[in-house]
């Protein structure tokens, strides 16, 4: 009998995305789901980047050079420098989005059966990508009562085997909105120095550090050279998910070199895509200064309405746009299906993510949440709204002294002048 490969059927289902059946089968009864589930900004897109697709002079939309064209390289260049990250373009490999950078970074530092440590919650898709490439995730777990810190460097000393090839980190972090200091990643680095272990730094939500912090990029630390990959997109940093263009950035020359193989395998990287990554990388920083100013708002409205709900744990993010939040419910999995077959406030209702979907470890997350702040805020704070009378009418809720009043939506237009 046919059968597909063991390696599809280890693929997990998206732990942002398992629930879409339902959220559609809600929308189909006439129910209006806010979508907190997934990172897909509801910023506009810069016209610019869609203008530079128009107005490029094309005859024959050709292949490029497999590691991207020189054009955008060069410009690619020039924005780690305006970022203080002193890169060539030799350094500079341009992959399918993000998600390729992450893949071909896995293919090019660890053979299958390898060990890759990964603190968690983690990106959920990173277990795809270890499957993907014959790898073995190992966590590390963080705490939400820490805000998910970096767990201490004798918990990674603790699963180092002859296997660990390399430790997978993202930074600002994705889903918990951590921001790892540059102490933090300075004592990875050197833990990866000690075992030779290569860094691997997912750095997508760089620009998106609030309360005047900013990420420290794993290329600026002292005497990593050899041991750091950086992986990184324009997705999230200009609103442009489905341009599908990504980067990976090494001074290490083995490494650029066996990634650029692996990129020769699908030939080149998209080539209006690159385009739309030129007129990108061109804005001003004026463009992340009022992004991140919105979305700090956003956090603030988020942290401030799930702080106030009864039994709701959340730390404050520091950067992204994700809050991990534990609600007291039996199961979050299970709730936020409930959610969408049975629950409505005015004839909406949400969409989350479940956070069981971003451990490795069995058993944990499963009343924790990953929401995403990428709406408007008055339709932010209508989700929350929903939420908040949710967790009161859920038949699993685990508080037996709910003070049951009515919450208040907090959101209020500005006078009109």
């Amino acid at each position: 009998m046919l059968s597909v490969s063991q390696r599809g059927q280890d693929m997990p289902v998206s732990p942002f995305r398992k629930l879409a059946p339902f959220a559609e089968a809600a929308k189909q009864r006439g129910r209006h789901v806010f979508h907190l589930n997934i990172g897909q900004p509801d910023i506009a897109t810069p016209p610019v980047l869609f203008e530079a697709v128009r107005q490029a002079d094309i005859k024959v939309l050709a292949y490029s050079h497999g590691a991207g064209t020189d054009s955008y390289r060069q410009k690619l260049r020039a924005y780690y420098h305006r970022a203080g990250i002193e890169v060539g373009t030799e350094e500079i490999l341009v992959t399918t989005a993000g998600s390729e950078a992450i893949l071909f970074a896995l293919l090019t530092c660890l053979n299958p059966g390898d060990e890759l440590v990964v603190p968690e919650p983690f990106y959920g898709t990173y277990s795809a990508f270890a499957i993907a490439a014959g790898v073995t995730i190992v966590p590390v777990t963080a705490s939400i009562d820490d805000g998910f810190a970096l767990p201490p460097l004798a918990d990674f000393e603790a699963v180092i085997t002859p296997r660990t090839k390399a430790i997978l980190l993202c930074n600002p972090n994705n889903p918990t909105g951590y921001v790892y200091s540059r102490a933090e990643l300075e004592d990875l680095l050197d833990l990866c120095q000690r075992y030779q272990l290569f860094l691997l730094s997912d750095e997508a939500y760089r620009e998106y550090c609030y309360d005047g912090a900013r990420a420290t990029s794993a290329l600026n630390l002292a005497g990593g050279e050899d041991y750091v990959v950086v992986l990184d997109t324009i997705s999230k940093r200009y609103s442009a998910c489905g341009a599908r263009v990504g980067s990976l950035v090494t001074r290490n020359p083995d490494v650029f070199q066996t990634a650029y193989r692996f990129a020769q395998m699908r030939i080149s990287p998209p080539g209006l895509g690159m385009l739309l990554g030129e007129a990108a990388v061109a804005l001003p920083e004026s463009y992340f200064d009022e992004n991140r100013a919105e979305y700090q708002a956003r956090r603030d409205l988020t942290v401030r309405r799930l702080q106030a709900m009864p039994g709701v744990r959340c730390p404050v993010p520091g950067g992204a746009f994700y809050v991990m939040a534990e609600l007291p419910v039996d199961d979050a999995e299970r709730f936020g299906e409930w959610l969408l077959t049975d629950f409505s406030y005015q004839n909406q209702t949400l969409m989350l993510s479940p956070a069981n979907g971003f451990y490795q470890t069995p058993g944990l997350g499963c009343q924790q949440v990953r929401l995403a702040y990428i709406l408007n805020l008055r339709d932010l704070d209508a989700a929350l709204t929903c939420l908040e009378y949710a967790l009161l009418a859920y038949p699993g809720r685990t508080l037996t002294e709910e003070v049951l009043t009515e919450p208040a939506v907090s959101f209020s237009l500005p006078e009109a002048n």
